[in-house]
């Protein structure tokens, strides 16, 4: 894991500029502390900010070539170079280091765009070829890793994060893309290549950016190397589907155990996937295994019963940390700062205390179990599409909705607990079953209600979220199961842009850690694409072939225990006797007309009524959502729009991270 970053001039005559470089490096430096490299020439510069995993000697970066005509930044890690550079040795390669870094370079020069298909990785790197002139920009299948970059004055800046981009460029407008807006206020997160700053773009998951800077030849092409697959052409039993996924699933746990010359860890949530994940990384290990666990002072998010469980199991050396409501108010600017986006949800702010707890202890590698609710469809959004479609063929059925009493009961106020009022919910728009979008359009029309809040001119200028998303489909969709377009929407929307880049990516290297999915491997990703939908989803049974596999493995406490997803306290963080004085002033009209989103007398409407709540806090989703909505945005403002280009983060957010 590192930090990457660069500007290449596209018209000639403008080297880029040595400070530049420098002060990208110093934006990105909770990415990589521990060592710190740049390459300049006439036309181009890149930066490295390195978080030392592989090759902690010789891996240096910008790395180059034999011959020093292609050099390159990397992020992530190739987890199958060992394979590869046997394969390119074999083929004439000669190498200097032992890193996955130089087996890119060596890749790139073999077999060209088509390397991308060959790792099995999370990677996002720039290469420059001195003598074409061109720029690749390249990043992994799902978006593990980010990657930014904007176009301006004959020039394109790239980085890990945005603010980097803002340090190297300071001439770079600053400003809010009310299209950025509305996607956040309809799918909780930005969709690639869109983000939330006006002339901001994020290169998308599984693509390759091309610039041509040559006389002759100027130009961009921006293409996907990979797409996602859903086949559903497996057809071994049931039980010959958990063998194979077991075995895939082991394989990509051991190559991000020992591909790794420093100790990896583990999260510990103890639910089904962090449980199989750390199971199976003791495994690869043998012993001396971290696992490290989130726990709540709220007994309505707490885990830590089952987390017990898990560990006494595996005998690991166990770490948590408790995260009070007072503790998500204080870190929140900081967790904002890293995430370069507004949230709707605080649930990233425990993550950031979590990658705290590990480096802590002296561990840089994580592995955590995401990316398996959405490869083996165990969110309730897919099992709340699976009753509505099945109401849906028989909609004057009165046996049908009752199915959605099973939905969400975990929930103190859960959406199904008044049947009258579930029913008339859950039942809208029922006609259009069959339509893209159907299994997600609860969860979107419930989120924009949050746009109420929002200027007029702000929602004019940037409405048509829904359409644009579900205009612009693969070719395959419409031959997609309704569990597969599901799956694939959620994958694009929230996976993506939400728990691998907000709660996973920026809340990991905030801490200089890196994380690692086991579940996000391409033989896994693969191989659930090709499963039947019954072996994911069997009735309302979600990840059901997990939960078989996980029979031989975990403790029956865990396999029965009742789905609790991954949730946190919200609005109650930031109301009541003891929250800082900052709330206050960026909930306050005059910040909210500053940063020019939301509508100021709406903002203090609300503010107004959720602090007037706060001794018998009863607030409603909505409002909960509108909360933290308001006050992420107005940070996003406050840190990264009205702050001056290339700044330091704020005195309070440098307290915090340096704890």
């Amino acid at each position: 894991m590192c930090g990457i970053a660069g500007i290449v001039d596209l018209r000639g005559g403008h080297p880029p500029d040595v400070d530049a470089l420098g002060r990208m490096m110093g934006a990105m430096t909770h990415r990589g502390p521990d060592e710190f490299g740049r390459y300049r020439d006439r036309h181009a510069g890149l930066a490295h900010a390195r978080l030392s995993i592989i090759d902690l000697a010789s891996g240096q970066q910008p790395m180059t070539n034999e011959d020093e005509t292609l050099w390159i930044v990397f992020n992530g890690e190739i987890f199958n170079y060992v394979e590869l550079r046997e394969e390119l040795a074999a083929a004439g390669h000669r190498f200097r280091t032992k890193s996955d870094t130089e087996v890119i370079l060596h890749a790139w020069e073999e077999w060209g765009e088509g390397a991308l298909e060959r790792f099995n990785g999370q990677w996002a790197f720039a290469l420059w070829d001195t003598r074409a002139r061109r720029l690749v920009l390249a990043r992994d299948r799902v978006g593990v890793r980010p990657l930014y970059y904007a176009e301006h004055e004959g020039r394109v800046v790239f980085g890990s994060e945005v603010k980097v981009l803002f340090a190297g460029d300071p001439t770079l407008p600053r400003a809010f893309d009310p299209a950025g807006i509305d996607q956040v206020l309809t799918f909780w997160t930005v969709i690639a290549p869109r983000t939330v700053f006006a002339g901001v773009r994020e290169l998308e998951p599984g693509h390759v950016r091309i610039y041509s800077c040559s006389g002759d030849a100027d130009g961009v092409r921006d293409h996907a190397v990979w797409t996602p697959r859903y086949d559903g052409d497996f057809t071994g039993s049931l039980a010959e589907a958990g063998e194979a996924v077991r075995a895939a699933l082991e394989q990509a746990t051991r190559l991000r155990m020992l591909r790794a010359d420093v100790d990896v860890g583990s999260y510990l949530s103890g639910g089904l996937d962090s449980s199989l994940i750390a199971t199976m990384g003791l495994a690869a290990k043998g012993a001396g295994f971290h696992t490290f666990s989130l726990r709540f002072e709220d007994a309505e998010y707490d885990e830590g019963e089952f987390q017990r469980v898990m560990s006494r199991h595996l005998g690991t050396t166990h770490h948590e940390v408790v995260v009070s409501r007072a503790d998500i108010a204080r870190v929140f600017p900081a967790v904002i700062w890293h995430a370069e986006r507004p949230i709707l949800r605080t649930a990233p702010a425990p993550m950031f205390l979590l990658s705290k707890l590990v480096r802590e202890h002296g561990i840089k590698v994580v592995l955590t179990g995401e990316g398996a609710d959405e490869m083996f469809a165990g969110y309730d959004v897919f099992r709340e599409a699976a009753v509505r479609r099945f109401w849906a063929r028989a909609p004057q059925s009165k046996a049908r909705p009752r199915l959605l009493d099973k939905l969400y009961p975990y929930l103190a106020r859960s959406p199904v607990a008044q049947r009258a009022m579930a029913q008339a919910f859950f039942g809208q728009g029922l006609e259009r079953w069959r339509e893209p979008g159907f299994g997600h359009d609860t969860r979107w029309r419930t989120t924009a209600a949050v746009k109420r809040l929002v200027r007029a001119d702000v929602r004019a200028a940037g409405e048509g979220s829904m359409a644009a998303l579900l205009g612009d489909l693969p070719a395959e969709f419409a031959r997609w199961t309704h569990l597969a377009q599901d799956q694939y929407l959620e994958v694009r929307t929230l996976l993506g842009g939400y728990l691998l880049s907000a709660q996973g990516d920026r809340m990991l290297m905030g801490n200089s850690i890196e994380g690692r999915f086991p579940f996000l491997d391409r033989e896994v990703m693969a191989l659930a694409g090709r499963l039947p939908d019954s072996y994911k989803l069997r009735g309302l049974d979600e990840k059901h072939v997990l939960k078989r596999l996980g029979r031989d493995l975990l403790p029956p406490e865990i396999l029965a225990r009742p789905k609790q997803p991954y949730r946190a306290p919200d609005a109650l963080a930031f109301v009541g006797a003891g929250a800082p004085a900052w709330i206050d002033e960026m909930m306050s009209a005059e910040v909210a007309g500053a940063a020019g989103v939301f509508e100021p007398s709406a903002v203090t409407q609300l503010w107004n009524k959720c602090r007037a709540k706060a001794a018998t806090p009863q607030f409603s989703n909505t409002d909960n959502m509108a909360v933290v909505g308001v006050l992420s945005t107005h940070l996003v403002w406050n840190a990264l729009i009205r702050a001056p280009a290339g700044h330091p983060p704020p005195a309070s957010i440098r307290t915090i991270i340096e704890r």
